[in-house]
């Protein structure tokens, strides 16, 4: 059989886009799941030798020896854990139990005179290891990986926004030409909606949550060895020295509200920039974005001609795919039947699936935007070609003077009339208006009607 690699792989994940997804592995694969689960099992074991009730103490050497089966976990220790698990290692029979699996490896890798085998998961649930070590997953994939991607693409957007704040662009409302703008205005909403997401995803990391409270959440097995012990206080210091906030009411699982909320900002923030992918595709297909060519690259097999907006569009699928993932994942993990069901476990191993849509999504905006050149001769072209969004301009200022019928009257020249300019200074000159307004009005152009975009830009932060 063909050994497996990147053109035998059954995703494109870690297939035709691996070279995208590569800086997810340390946070989404089954490695990392396993290690996640070790550094929990270890600092739970630590932090129990800090009870004055359990007879179980370390130095600061042997504390550093502990740490040290997490923080040097290699494939080879993985390989140690899945045989563990699948088919038998050393003095172990197959668990057929991911948790359970770990928990030897552990005594496999502690030194041989120390003897602390029974407080290796003493009295724990695996979902106490398991929803633990997911959000630490969670929690380095966001702020290791998807927020820094976020802000990179907000940075593009700022940047296109400042340096092309001024250039006019006729802009389209029910895909119908429209009052101008300008390029720059346009990205700065992008900009300005993405960094409210950013905002929103950032709140929802912040918010994780662990539980540490047993089979039933009731704390049994550790109350009954240790009636004497806090171990509703004990688990939410435990909890949140890794980083998290304490759940103090669960069943048997973290009820996942938490990570529903991630998701859902996540799936904001998606929102904004497929929006961004749609805009730029139509741009690019009236031509008022260019794009540079790159070298050696092929935009169709039968066009030569054709320079393709691909980034736009492969941005687009792969976060309508993590948006799809996203609102199942929200859904389903927030549900368990009466105090467990295991359906969550396998739907959880997805989640680094979402995450790697969401960021060759990313990615591939990013090369999108970094190809594309405003056009402005085509955008300054095709204002001067539409004379008729000046109507907007001139009723408005014919009713600032006092005339009633200011819209009917331009409505009368204009509504799906082809009119020029020189219509329009006949109608001016035919107006009961002061000479000052009348040479107000004259002074009107498309291009040079854009209200203060430029300056809204500069509110960008």
């Amino acid at each position: 059989m063909t050994e497996r690699g990147p053109l035998t792989a059954v995703s494109p994940l870690d297939g035709r886009y691996a070279r995208y997804t590569e800086p997810l592995t340390p946070y989404a694969s089954e490695q990392a799941l396993m290690r996640a689960r070790v550094e929990v099992e270890i600092e739970y074991l630590i932090a129990l030798a800090d009870l004055d009730a359990v007879s179980l103490s370390f130095t600061e050497e042997e504390i550093e020896t502990l740490r040290a089966i997490y923080e040097e976990f290699d494939d080879e220790d993985a390989d140690v854990i899945k045989q563990l698990e699948t088919e038998g290692y050393g003095q172990y029979s197959a668990t057929n139990h991911d948790v359970k699996a770990v928990e030897y490896f552990i005594r496999l890798r502690l030194p041989e005179e120390t003897e602390i085998d029974q407080w290796i998961h003493f009295g724990l649930t695996s979902e106490d290891v398991n929803n633990l070590a997911h959000r630490l997953l969670v929690d380095g994939a966001v702020e290791e990986v998807l927020l820094p991607t976020l802000y990179e693409r907000r940075d593009d957007l700022v940047e296109l926004a400042q340096q092309y704040r001024e250039v006019p662009m006729l802009a389209r409302t029910h895909g119908q030409p429209a009052t101008p703008t300008t390029f720059g205005k346009e990205m700065a909403v992008y900009a300005s909606r993405l960094g409210q997401q950013i905002a929103r995803i950032e709140q929802a990391h912040e918010g994780l949550s662990g539980k540490l409270a047993g089979a039933s959440g009731t704390y049994a097995a550790h109350h009954a060895a240790f009636p004497e012990v806090d171990w509703p206080a004990f688990a939410e210091d435990f909890v949140a020295e890794l980083g998290f906030e304490h759940e103090p009411l669960t069943t048997q699982v973290n009820p996942c509200d938490d990570l529903a909320e991630l998701f859902d900002a996540l799936q904001g923030a998606n929102n904004v920039l497929l929006d961004l992918d749609l805009d730029a595709w139509l741009y690019i297909s009236d031509r008022y974005l260019g794009q540079q060519t790159v070298e050696g690259e092929t935009g169709s097999s039968t066009m030569p001609h054709k320079v393709n907006p691909i980034d736009f569009e492969n941005s687009e699928g792969n976060l309508s795919k993590a948006n799809s993932d996203l609102h199942f994942l929200a859904g389903y993990v927030t549900n368990s039947r009466l105090q467990r069901d295991l359906s969550d476990s396998t739907v959880k191993r997805n989640i680094g699936a979402a995450f790697a849509h969401c960021l060759i999504g990313y990615q591939k905006l990013g090369n999108g935007l970094a190809k594309v050149v405003p056009n402005e001769q085509v955008m300054r072209e095709e204002l001067e070609a539409t004379p008729e969004i000046i109507g907007e301009a001139v009723q408005t200022i014919l009713r600032r003077e006092g005339h009633t019928d200011a819209y009917e009257q331009v409505k009368e020249l204009t509504r799906g009339e082809r009119v020029e300019l020189d219509d329009f200074q006949e109608l001016f000159a035919d107006l009961d208006v002061p000479e000052e307004v009348r040479a107000e009005l004259r002074a009107l152009t498309p291009t040079g009607y854009t209200g203060v975009a430029d300056e809204l830009v500069g509110g960008l932060e």
